[in-house]
C-alpha cells in the first residue's frame, strides 16, 4: 500500500503543496500533478538527463529524485528561470547561439549550465564538456551548446569586469 504523504515544496520560488506517494518521481509529480512540463521525460533512468532540474542549486535527474526525498530543499525547474524582466542570461545564451533544434534536451542542458557558471562563472572550454557529459542530446547539436554555455560565461564576465570598474 503506497505511503501518502503531504508535502510543502518550494518550486521556482514558490511555496507548492503537495499530496503524493512518497516513492513516485519528481518528474511525474512535476509534469502530472502540477503541470510543469518543461521538464522532460526521456529514458527514465537518469542517464540521458532531459529531465533535469536544480535541487538546492544542484542538477540531478528528477526521474530518479523520491517526491519525499525533496521535501525542505528548493528546486528550480526551466519554467523558473525567467524573470519578470525577460529570459535568463543562459537562456538568452542558448537562442543567440541557435543551440536546439527539436528542443526536448534543452531545458536539462540549461539547467546543468546553470549550475555551472553558479559555481563556476568562468569555465575552460574542458569544464563545460565536462559539465553537460551525460546529457544526450539527440539532434547532436554539441557544438553550439558548448558555445551558448561559453557565450552565457563570457556575459558574466563582461558584467563582472564593468561592476569592478564601477566600483
Amino acid at each position: 500500500m503506497p505511503l501518502i504523504l503531504n508535502l510543502t515544496l518550494s518550486i521556482n520560488g514558490q511555496p507548492t503543496e503537495v499530496r503524493s506517494d512518497g516513492e513516485r518521481s519528481l518528474l511525474e509529480v512535476l509534469r502530472e500533478d502540477l503541470g510543469l512540463t518543461g521538464t522532460k521525460y526521456g529514458c527514465g533512468e537518469g542517464e540521458c538527463r532531459a529531465c533535469t532540474v536544480l535541487l538546492d542549486g544542484r542538477a540531478v535527474p528528477s526521474c530518479r529524485t523520491s517526491i519525499s526525498s525533496v521535501q525542505g530543499k528548493k528546486i528550480t525547474t526551466i519554467e523558473g528561470l525567467a524573470g519578470k524582466d525577460g529570459l535568463a542570461d543562459i537562456q538568452q545564451a542558448f537562442l543567440t547561439a541557435e543551440a536546439m533544434q527539436c528542443g526536448y534536451c534543452v531545458p536539462g542542458m540549461i539547467l546543468t549550465a546553470k549550475a555551472l557558471l553558479d559555481d563556476h562563472p568562468r569555465p575552460s572550454k574542458a569544464e563545460i564538456v565536462e559539465a553537460l557529459n551525460g546529457n544526450l542530446c539527440r539532434c547532436c547539436g554539441y557544438q553550439r551548446i558548448v558555445e551558448a554555455v561559453q557565450r552565457a560565461a563570457d556575459g558574466r564576465s563582461s558584467r563582472d569586469t564593468a561592476s569592478e570598474r564601477q566600483a
